[in-house]
């Protein structure tokens, strides 16, 4: 094989977006070759925009089984993500899943085992991962430089979006049509970089705000608490109603302290592990010395481009990829478990109970209201 065929199954803002890509030739080997999506209005785009020997279909299903396609990316609305990673895995093409993984854990947890027994590739597109910052940040922690993670916060409230946003797609910021708001459409990013970064926490307390700043059914701003097998503790904020809004991670470690902001990693380094200095020093009031640092970093940042690079050459030549899909449990079970503290109002463990959580998922459905579909699609360029 010289060259991947992909189709893409939904072509809503993203699925719009990495047809782009991929028709502009951002991506060597790869060519889109069919696209699927349930509204006539997105096929008459597609057949308007795209090169006239894109296939069109109307169910992502009979995508698969044309035979027209080595690979899917999966881009429709998060429920149906584990459904045609199944079926496409089943079918022996490759899938690329847009994130989130799935709504609840236990549908992800059965697509995984589906990954297990395939030998088909399955990737997710964690595109932060491809952060220049973020994977330094990795490579510092793994090598075991920075000692004991002690405290990590994140506040991520640059994620602003309008009425108008919301309002857009019917499906959108309903339980019954999207499962979540701001912790299962934007911050999965930032959820997935928490437990790569830090591992899953064991016990998590959260606050999840529904329709605080917007018209919706879903959570648009939370806080959450959480604590880690070691005994370090972090805090997570978000919202989508906040302007200008903040990205800032800070972690404390025993040896140093990093602040990722602005796309820059600034290290106050301990001359001696805190935890020594602590124990040792007679002076009650002194401080251990710091050096103050700015991070290099290679500066590579290809995001959804580089995502779609890694699938394509793991499929050509067996190279790695950014993210391996049945990683998307992860971050998925931390945002499950601040939906389901926050229900429930108490702190819940990790691994949560799944069953309880679908439970609690079911009562929202019950009640959700689908909303009119405007049939607009927004360019998602540029807003992750």
């Amino acid at each position: 094989m010289e060259e991947v065929r992909i189709g893409i199954i939904g072509i809503g803002g993203m699925g719009t977006n990495h047809a782009r890509t991929i028709i502009d030739g951002q991506v060597a080997n790869l060519r889109l070759t069919a696209v699927a999506d349930i509204r006539q209005s997105r096929l008459d785009w597609a057949r308007e925009n795209l090169p006239e020997d894109v296939a069109l279909f109307s169910d992502g299903r009979k995508l698969i089984d044309s035979g027209m396609c080595d690979a899917v990316l999966i881009a429709t609305p998060h429920y149906f993500h584990p459904e045609y990673v199944i079926y496409a895995l089943e079918h022996g093409v490759h899938a690329l899943s847009e994130k989130p993984a799935g709504v609840y854990t236990k549908q992800v947890r059965q697509m995984n085992e589906a990954a297990a027994k395939s030998d088909k590739v399955f990737a997710i597109m964690f595109n932060q991962r491809t952060n220049c910052v973020y994977r330094k940040l990795h490579e510092m922690i793994e090598s075991g430089e920075l000692g004991q993670l002690k405290r990590v916060n994140w506040i991520i409230t640059d994620w602003y979006r309008t009425q108008a946003y919301y309002d857009a797609a019917g499906w959108k910021a309903t339980w019954e049509g999207e499962g979540g708001g701001v912790l299962l459409n934007q911050c999965p990013h930032q959820l997935d970089l928490l437990q790569w970064l830090c591992g899953l926490p064991v016990k998590v307390r959260a606050f999840c705000h529904e329709a605080k700043w917007h018209n919706i059914e879903v959570e648009d701003d939370v806080t959450a608490y959480m604590e880690f097998a070691n005994g370090a503790t972090g805090v997570f904020v978000t919202t989508t109603g906040d302007a200008p809004g903040t990205n800032r991670l800070e972690l404390t470690f025993d040896k140093a302290k990093i602040v990722c902001e602005h796309d820059k990693l600034i290290m106050d380094e301990l001359t001696v592990s805190e935890r020594q200095f602590c124990m040792t020093e007679p002076n009650g009031f002194a401080k251990p010395e710091a050096r103050k640092v700015l991070v290099e970093t290679d500066g590579m940042n290809e995001q959804h481009v580089g995502v779609l690079k890694a699938f394509t050459n793991k499929i050509l030549n067996n190279t790695p990829l950014i993210a391996d899909g049945s990683e998307g449990i992860n971050g998925l079970m931390l945002s499950n478990a601040m939906f389901l503290s926050s229900w429930l109002d108490r702190t819940v463990e990790l691994p949560i109970d799944e069953e309880l959580f679908l439970e609690e998922l079911n009562k929202r459905r019950k009640t959700s209201k689908l909303k009119e579909d405007t049939g607009i699609v927004f360019d998602t360029t540029g807003t992750y």
